[in-house]
C-alpha cells in the first residue's frame, strides 16, 4: 500500500511538473517605435488607461511611469510590480508580442516563469487579440524605457516559489476568453467585456478566499483594499439610493455622482488617470452592465424616501449642537454638505452615501482625515483634510454622529481606535 501511494505521489509530481513547465520565448530586438500604426498605438493608450496599468506599475506619484516596484500588500506578504517599460535589461524591451500575450492571458513570463496573481491575468485572459496587440504597440512605442531593477518580493517560503502558482491557477484561475451572452444587448456585452476584462473591476470589488482567489459566487459583493473598502457593485450596496446605469456612467466619467459621492482613495486614480479615457459609449456600456447587476428599476431619485429623509435630517433640530459630534459636524462639515430642497452634485449628502452605511467605517474616516485633492472626486471641487485639525476622538465623534442620525445601521464599535489605526497608516502611493 505504501509503495502504491508513493508511486501515485511520484506520478502526480511528474504530472504537475509537466503541467507547470512552460518554455521560454526567445527574446527579440525592441520594435522600432514608428513601426506601429498610430491609430493602434492610440487605442492601446486608451486601453492601458482603462486597465490603470500605470497605477500598479508605478512606484509612487513622482516615480517613472510603468517602471514598477509599486508595493502590493497581501495577506501573504508584499509583492512588487514589474518594470513594463520597453527597457531591454530590466523591462520588457526584448519581449515579443507572443510573450506579451502569454503573460497577459496565462500569467507566464518570457522565461517561462509563473507570475503571481497580484497581476490580474485571470481578467486579462478575456481580452481580444486585437486589444492585446494595441496594448503591446502602445507600450513598445510610447512608454519611455527606464532602467529599474525590480525589488525582491517579501513572501515567505514556500509561497515565494513561482512554480507553485501553477497549482493556484489549476484550482482558481478561469483563463477562458470572454464569451458574449446572446440573451443580452450589444451594449451590455460590451460593458461586461470591459468590466470583466481590461478594467478588472472584480479584482477589487470581489471578496477573496483564504488563498487569495476571488470568490466567484460573490462577484462584486465588496472587499477591503489598500486599507479602504471597495463597496459592493450589486443590490447589496448599502447606499440610500440604489445605483443605476446613469450613476455608474457619471461616476466613471466625472469622478462623482449626485447621490453617491465622489471617487476617493484607491478609486481616484482608477477614474481620473484611467477609465475615463474610454469613449463615452464604453462608459455607458459599463454602466448598463453594472446597472443590470444592481437591478434597480427606473425612478426619480430626487423623490426617493431616503433622499427626502436625508434632506429633512439636515435641517437644524431643536437640540442642534448639544453633542460634540453635532457641534463638530456643524462647524467643519455642514457648510459644504448641506443641501436644501434637492441634492446638488458636488455636495454629497452623507445620509445616503455608502461610506456612512458600510459595516466598515474606513472610507468615511479616510476622507475626514485626508480630504479630497484636486485629482480626486469631482473636477474643480476639493475637500480640506481635517487630520491635523481634529484629534482621534473628534473624528470618531463626527463619524458616530452621522452613523446614528443619518442611518438606521448599528453603531460602529471602537471608532476612536479605528481612527488611530487609519491615521497611522502610510499614505497611498498614488
Amino acid at each position: 500500500m505504501l509503495g502504491g501511494l508513493a508511486a501515485i505521489a511520484v506520478v502526480g509530481a511528474i504530472g504537475f511538473g509537466i503541467y507547470a513547465w512552460h518554455p521560454a520565448i526567445a527574446p527579440v530586438a525592441r520594435p522600432a517605435p514608428d513601426s506601429f500604426d498610430p491609430a493602434l498605438v492610440e487605442k492601446g493608450r486608451i486601453l492601458a488607461a482603462a486597465g490603470y496599468c500605470a497605477t500598479c506599475h508605478t512606484a509612487s506619484r513622482d516615480a517613472a511611469p510603468y517602471a514598477g516596484n509599486y508595493a502590493m500588500k497581501t495577506d501573504f506578504g508584499t509583492i512588487y510590480s514589474s518594470n513594463i517599460t520597453p527597457e531591454p535589461e530590466t523591462g520588457i524591451g526584448t519581449w515579443s508580442e507572443a510573450a506579451f500575450a502569454r503573460a497577459m492571458r496565462q500569467g507566464i513570463g518570457q522565461k517561462g516563469e509563473h507570475l503571481f496573481p497580484a497581476f490580474p491575468y485571470d481578467h486579462f485572459s478575456r481580452i481580444t487579440d486585437a486589444d492585446i496587440s494595441a496594448l503591446y504597440a502602445y507600450i513598445m512605442s510610447s512608454v519611455p524605457p527606464v532602467k529599474a531593477v525590480k525589488q525582491t518580493n517579501e513572501l515567505p517560503f514556500p509561497l515565494d516559489l513561482r512554480f507553485l502558482q501553477a497549482g493556484w491557477k489549476l484550482l482558481f484561475a478561469d483563463l477562458h476568453p470572454f464569451v458574449p451572452d446572446p440573451g443580452k444587448p450589444v451594449e451590455w456585452n460590451r460593458g461586461a467585456y470591459l468590466a470583466e476584462g481590461i478594467a478588472h473591476c472584480g479584482a477589487c470589488h470581489t471578496p477573496r478566499n483564504s488563498l487569495g482567489a476571488e470568490q466567484k459566487a460573490a462577484q462584486y459583493e465588496g472587499a477591503p483594499i489598500d486599507n479602504w473598502y471597495a463597496p459592493p457593485l450589486t443590490a447589496r450596496n448599502p447606499a440610500g439610493v440604489p445605483w443605476r446605469a446613469a450613476d455608474f456612467h457619471d461616476y466613471l466619467a466625472t469622478g462623482a455622482t449626485t447621490y453617491h459621492g465622489a471617487a476617493a482613495g484607491p478609486m481616484a486614480p482608477v477614474v481620473h488617470a484611467g477609465i475615463r479615457e474610454l469613449p463615452d459609449s464604453d462608459l455607458w456600456a459599463i454602466g448598463i452592465y453594472l446597472g443590470d447587476i444592481v437591478g434597480a428599476p427606473p425612478a426619480d431619485e430626487g423623490q426617493s424616501p431616503a433622499v427626502l429623509a436625508a434632506l429633512q435630517a439636515e435641517a437644524p433640530q431643536a437640540d442642534y449642537r448639544l453633542q460634540e459630534g453635532q457641534r463638530l459636524y456643524a462647524t467643519a462639515c455642514a457648510s459644504c454638505h448641506y443641501n436644501s430642497g434637492e441634492i446638488v452634485k458636488g455636495r454629497p449628502d452623507l445620509g445616503i452615501n455608502s461610506s456612512t452605511r458600510l459595516s466598515d467605517p474606513a472610507n468615511l474616516i479616510h476622507v475626514i482625515l485626508d480630504g479630497l485633492r484636486a485629482d480626486q472626486g469631482m473636477t474643480g471641487i476639493v475637500m480640506p483634510a481635517f487630520g491635523h485639525a481634529l484629534d482621534d476622538g473628534q473624528v470618531a465623534a463626527i463619524a458616530a454622529y452621522l452613523r446614528a442620525t443619518r442611518t438606521t445601521e448599528r453603531p460602529w464599535p471602537d471608532l476612536e481606535k479605528a481612527v488611530a489605526r487609519i491615521r497611522a497608516e502610510p499614505p497611498l502611493a498614488h
